[in-house]
């Protein structure tokens, strides 16, 4: 920075409680991880935001999305390595990713949609101990001022409404 410039900061404190509730990248602790958690907390699904169940695989809503309705597909053994799934797993993996992009074009009419895997701490996995598919619904715009000035994103729509809205384009389709 140079003598004139500001820097401006827009705190986002309840990241914190994520970052510390999910340790660090790659957790090695032998913990298991957040989604092994979400599952055995007998919690029900409406206040977990998990939106479908399967028979090996899940999706459940990114708790901190990039973009409304931004959906996570992953099976309910923590496997961290694609390559380690069952056969049935990567089967209904997959047919469970297609059937979330359906709901989300149903339930939102998105402009298009980024799908994909973070394997693996240096690739960008938070979680990296249990695999999971980013499903995120994009808009041409949806990347605004917050997300390049403040590291901040803007999400106009609670997880639960979010998640009702994701059950039902599921069950309609």
């Amino acid at each position: 920075m140079s003598g004139g410039d500001v820097l401006e900061r827009l705190w986002s404190g309840w990241r914190s409680t994520y970052v510390s509730s999910v340790g660090p990248p790659g957790d090695a602790s032998g913990e298991p991880s957040v989604f092994v958690a979400i599952l055995a907390s007998g919690l029900p699904d409406e206040q977990t935001h998990i939106v479908h169940r399967g028979t090996t695989c899940f999706a459940i809503l990114n708790a901190y999305p990039y973009a409304t309705a931004h959906t996570l597909v992953l099976p309910y053994r923590e496997v961290g390595d694609l390559e380690d799934l069952s056969d049935a797993e990567v089967n209904e993996l997959w047919s469970t990713v297609r059937q979330t992009v359906r709901a989300i074009k149903a339930a939102y009419r998105p402009e298009g949609l980024n799908v994909g895997l973070n394997l693996g701490r240096p690739a960008g996995g938070s979680v990296s101990q249990h695999l999971h598919v980013h499903v995120v619904p994009r808009w041409t715009g949806d990347s605004n001022f917050l997300t390049a000035t403040a590291n901040t994103r803007t999400i106009p729509e609670a997880l639960p409404d979010t998640a009702a809205k994701l059950r039902a384009a599921w069950s309609a389709s």
